[in-house]
């Protein structure tokens, strides 16, 4: 640890959203302390599902080849009445998607969690701290004093850092500190979570997720990775949370499927799905991510999900307001994109949640469709960043930007995994010379350097394009004149 306790950014909270973080931050040369409360990786089931936006981040910070092996992927979800009819099919297409992935995944967390770590372990100037229980956090206006107490120690600890960021969950500590509450958005159920270990080949289950619709015992299940098998069903009202989780009651519930001569159970759970958003994502240099500033139910399985977004489009601002000094405006854009897309996501599910609970009386407005042989699909569900930066006027502003394979086999990804970046068409008229002691040196590529990249530029039908390092596009230049005034517009992001 450094000799003054001193760091660039303070996270807390080594789940799946502050790996990434801390991931995404480190490869910016950050110095970066984790405070993780727990002494060690909890290594049973909890997320399960991932799509293809996240792969990428995955593979910007290293991890994909690596994790790849540990995953399946998703076939889709069916939507099925008490006999048997199929109300909604949702096949996952298993062609690869403009992030260069497949749409949907899935996985077993503790596989995440450990290539998260082990990628972090490579980075001199990251330091984790186990079994840290933070006790004050102080935003001091230049920096934060962040206090904790590390297990086995009576003395509490100090830390300074430029900025720090809450992945601490649902009872968030930070989210408590920063004297921030949650509004609910009106969806509560209490589940029982059954994550079990197949023992016998013979058991035919489906290699789908399966979403039963029956309002006397809504029920989901999961086909995971290897011999994993998920299932959640509701709690009645009338019912003892408590007396559902007992083995008996467990193992009659699955009779159907399952019998404990086929299968074990690895782990059990109650859940409260809860639909839910932090009022403030931010005050001053503090700022909170993943399930401490929304919760969602997890029909979609977009909950983890909306944390790795949130960790990614918050990095490269942190990133760029340490290099170049902090930045109000950059800094509340966080909130103001991620905010819009997570409420979308939220109220999707919990009308997905009332479509399982109200055996298909309630509607997806308009997400679901009608085939021509009478069948129901579902859209895939993509929602937009809130405004931010950019302009609203330019009708790219966000759009996801392909994943480009380069002629040596590398993603282009990797030309912008930190900082925005600007491509730009080697026939735009007295293209300036970017070259050494500029002050954008090396954020502007031309299609000279990289002629991969001029069909993307034709297929956006622009001269120009500015990247953030989250994917999406920052700006773009149509053509003709005035390429100067679209350079000096956006100098600053491009330093």
């Amino acid at each position: 640890m450094p000799e003054k306790d001193d760091f660039d950014v303070v996270v807390i909270g080594l789940g799946p959203t502050g790996g990434t973080l801390a991931n995404l931050l480190a490869m910016d040369g950050l110095s970066i302390c984790v405070l993780e409360r727990e002494a060690a990786l909890y290594n049973l089931p909890r997320a399960v599902h991932f799509d293809d936006e996240i792969m990428r981040v995955f593979q910007t910070i290293g991890i994909a080849d690596r994790l790849r092996r540990h995953l399946i992927v998703n076939r889709g979800t069916k939507f099925i009445d008490p006999d048997g009819k199929v109300l909604i099919d949702w096949p996952r297409p298993r062609a690869v998607t403009e992030n260069g992935w497949q749409p949907s995944y899935r996985f077993h967390q503790p596989d995440l969690e450990r290539c998260l770590r082990r990628a972090l372990a490579k980075y001199e100037h990251v330091t984790i701290i186990s079994g840290a229980r933070t006790t004050r956090i102080r935003d001091n206006g230049d920096h934060v004093e962040i206090g904790f107490q590390q297990a086995g120690e009576a003395a509490n600890r100090v830390l300074r850092s430029r900025y720090v960021v809450g992945c601490d969950g649902a009872r968030s500590l930070t989210r408590a500190a920063m004297g921030v509450e949650m509004a609910s958005l009106g969806f509560e159920q209490t589940w029982v979570v059954i994550d079990l270990l197949l023992t016998s080949r013979a058991v035919d289950l489906p290699d789908r997720t399966i979403q039963y619709c029956n309002p006397d015992r809504p029920a989901t299940y999961c086909r995971n990775v290897g011999r994993r098998r998920r299932w959640e069903f509701a709690v009645g009202p009338d019912e003892s949370p408590e007396a559902m989780l007992k083995e008996e009651a467990i193992w009659d519930f699955l009779a159907p499927w399952v019998g404990p001569a086929s299968a074990r159970l690895e782990r059990k759970a109650i859940y409260t799905f809860k639909s839910a958003l932090a009022r403030q994502w931010q005050k001053g240099r503090v700022f909170i991510a993943g399930d401490a500033a929304h919760l969602m139910p997890p029909f979609m399985g977009q909950g983890m999900c909306a944390g790795i977004r949130d960790a990614a489009n918050l990095a490269w601002k942190i990133g760029f307001c340490t290099r170049q000094g902090h930045d109000g405006e950059l800094l509340r854009s966080y909130q103001s994109e991620r905010e819009q897309n997570v409420r979308e996501y939220i109220e999707t599910t919990s009308r997905m949640g009332e479509f399982i609970n109200a055996l298909g009386d309630a509607q997806f407005s308009n997400t679901v469709f009608a085939r021509p042989d009478g069948t129901v699909g579902m859209n895939s569900i993509t929602p937009s960043l809130g405004s931010g930066l950019g302009d609203a006027a330019d009708a790219l502003l966000n759009r996801t930007f392909t994943n480009v394979t380069l002629a040596d086999g590398s993603s282009f990804d990797r030309w912008f995994s930190t900082r925005p970046i600007l491509i730009a068409s080697s026939m735009i008229d007295n293209l300036p010379d970017i070259g050494a002691g500029t002050a954008v040196e090396g954020r502007i590529v031309t299609t000279t350097q990289l002629p991969e990249l001029a069909p993307l530029l034709a297929q956006f039908g622009v001269a120009a394009l500015l990247l953030r390092p989250d994917r999406r596009v920052l700006a773009s230049f149509p053509g003709g004149a005035g390429f100067d005034e679209f350079l000096a517009a956006n100098r600053m992001l491009l330093s």
